[in-house]
């Protein structure tokens, strides 16, 4: 066996995808993509889309409704809009214009403009390489990601480094992972809107610092952050996005392929997608 055969094993895809006639890294994004049209699929249980997410087999509701909670839940203390607006202008009113790498870890660091803060054990800024062409963008720190310090280092983070070697990358090697969320959720939960909304800049800072090439958003979480919009996976998937000029590919977050891996073949073909529109850079 083969190594690319083995990563096609290990990521449940082989031979599946290679029945499926799946298109070359090379031709353009159109053809990449006209293999197979979004389809609605069942969706992850609330609270695993957290890097640590552990495997179940509880049946869960459409992926409409993946996140709704996210856009319903009361954000920490007042949810009205002038105190989400102030939880911005807090942070993103100026003073991360000029911030760089260390100092911007330290904000993170002592950050507490959510709740999140007090019930966690260190927060998580990221890891990779600071100039990377590639960056992935998850939800937020689990069990394992809060004890290390590190984003996806539990199972999700074992699926997450298979995913990477399949397209011939690796974590920390012209790669950089983080999340939307710097620290870890309470019972793994999704995080409300006041949580991202305190968050959220610390990420796009990092993001204007490593200047990628190309960012894939894992779940509806870190795409509906980036995106501003609050569309299904099944919708976003299959097309290349925009971030203020830099493209973004959204695919299914780690966790919920654990729990579905019969899904893992539309991620495959995500990744592809994301090959050939970095490919064109």
């Amino acid at each position: 066996m083969d190594r690319r055969e083995a990563m096609l094993r290990e990521l449940n895809l082989y031979p599946l995808w290679v029945q499926r006639h799946a298109p070359e890294l090379t031709p353009s994004v159109e053809a990449a993509v006209a293999q197979e049209p979004p389809a609605a699929l069942p969706s992850p249980d609330v609270q695993h889309d957290a890097g640590n997410a552990s495997v179940s087999g509880d049946a869960a509701p459409r992926l409409e409704a993946e996140v709704e909670d996210l856009f319903v839940a009361e954000p920490h203390g007042d949810s009205s809009e002038d105190s989400l607006r102030e939880f911005q202008l807090k942070i993103a009113g100026g003073p991360l214009a000029d911030v760089a790498w260390t100092e911007l870890g330290l904000k993170v660091r002592d950050c507490e403009l959510c709740a999140l803060c007090a019930g966690c054990t260190q927060t998580v800024f990221g890891v990779g390489d600071e100039q990377a062409d590639w960056l992935f963008v998850g939800e937020a720190p689990g069990e394992d990601e809060d004890a290390s310090g590190e984003p996806f280092v539990g199972q999700a983070g074992r699926l997450l480094d298979n995913m990477l070697r399949a397209i011939s990358i690796k974590r920390g090697d012209n790669v950089y992972i983080a999340n939307v969320i710097k620290c870890r959720p309470e019972q793994d939960r999704h995080p409300h809107v006041g949580e991202i909304a305190a968050c959220l800049p610390y990420l796009k800072r990092q993001i204007a610092l490593i200047q990628p090439k190309l960012i894939v958003a894992l779940g509806k979480t870190a795409a509906s952050a980036l995106l501003d919009t609050d569309a299904t996976i099944a919708t976003l998937r299959g097309s290349v996005h925009d971030y203020n000029g830099t493209p973004l590919i959204v695919t299914y977050h780690p966790a919920y392929l654990l729990r579905s891996p019969m899904e893992k073949a539309k991620a495959w073909q995500d990744l592809r997608l994301a090959v050939a529109t970095l490919q064109k850079k």
